[in-house]
């Protein structure tokens, strides 16, 4: 047999030989992870970078002085809020207080009227959790200048999360970071939804709400937070990253409408629990 012949013969053999160590391979190797899989097990970070993320303390004014009328509006909506401790809404606050998700990628959840969920919605997911971290940061560097002390630091009083106090203690409560980032999404979520805008900005300002009757936070502390929220959203905008989750988030709720979905939540029973509030708080 020539060497050419003898050539052909074998090449056969060994393309099995190879086929095979291969699938031996793959039987103990890793299983492969999809792109939505690593969007929810990779650390998510904002989409706004360096300069792009709004300088709170060149926006905000400074917080109210002892005795000046703002301040004492922020000492009477404290303490109409420290009077629903105890009561269904002050649970709410507690709910609202988590921001870790995938817990917080459903706070809006009933104002939506759909679940989110990291493989089911993977860009509304991922839209929210790093608008999470932008609208954040908006308000550091004021929050770090200040330094105000909480409500409770100077009422002694319970939190609706006494789990969080230590870490409460060494953060500026001025602006609110949960109101700016419950504001964003409020303001995000209306431009994907607009069918349920008024519901989601009402949950925008209720959410922020829940940090007065948790007694982490004042009055003035809420407003300039939406002031923040609203800011991080205006830069967000100008992100071409962002635009393109805003955009596949509104297909998956359209998605989720065309095929009957709702939140799972008791939505009533909510609604009705974030009807109370402060009767000061503006």
């Amino acid at each position: 047999m020539s060497s050419f012949l003898r050539s052909a013969a074998v090449r056969p053999m060994l393309v099995t030989a190879l086929l095979a160590a291969l699938a031996g391979c793959s039987s103990t190797a890793a299983p492969r992870t999809t792109a939505v899989e690593a969007s929810v097990t990779t650390k998510a970070v904002g989409y706004l970078q360096g300069s792009a993320v709004p300088d709170s303390l060149a926006l905000v004014p400074a917080p109210p002085a002892a005795g000046s009328a703002g301040f004492a509006l922020d000492e009477q909506v404290s303490r109409e809020a420290r009077a629903l401790r105890g009561s269904p809404r002050f649970e709410q606050a507690h709910r609202d207080a988590e921001l870790a998700f995938p817990a917080g990628a459903n706070q809006f959840s009933c104002a939506i009227d759909v679940d989110v969920d990291a493989v089911k919605t993977p860009a509304l997911y991922r839209l929210l959790e790093r608008s999470r971290i932008d609208a954040s940061a908006a308000t550091r560097t004021a929050k770090k200048h200040y330094q105000r002390a909480r409500p409770f630091m100077v009422n002694n009083e319970p939190t609706c999360s006494p789990e969080d106090e230590k870490d409460l203690r060494g953060n500026g409560s001025y602006p609110s970071g949960h109101t700016s980032i419950g504001w964003a999404w409020a303001l995000i979520l209306s431009e994907i939804a607009p069918d349920r805008a008024d519901a989601i900005q009402a949950r925008g300002r209720n959410y922020g709400e829940s940090r007065l009757v948790c007694n982490v936070h004042w009055q003035s502390d809420i407003l300039e937070g939406r002031f923040m929220g609203a800011a991080a959203v205006a830069r967000l905008h100008d992100n071409a990253a962002f635009n393109s989750d805003l955009l596949a988030a509104r297909k998956e709720i359209a998605a989720a409408r065309k095929a009957g979905l709702h939140s799972a939540r008791d939505c009533a029973a909510e609604e009705a629990v974030l009807k109370v509030r402060p009767a000061s708080a503006l």
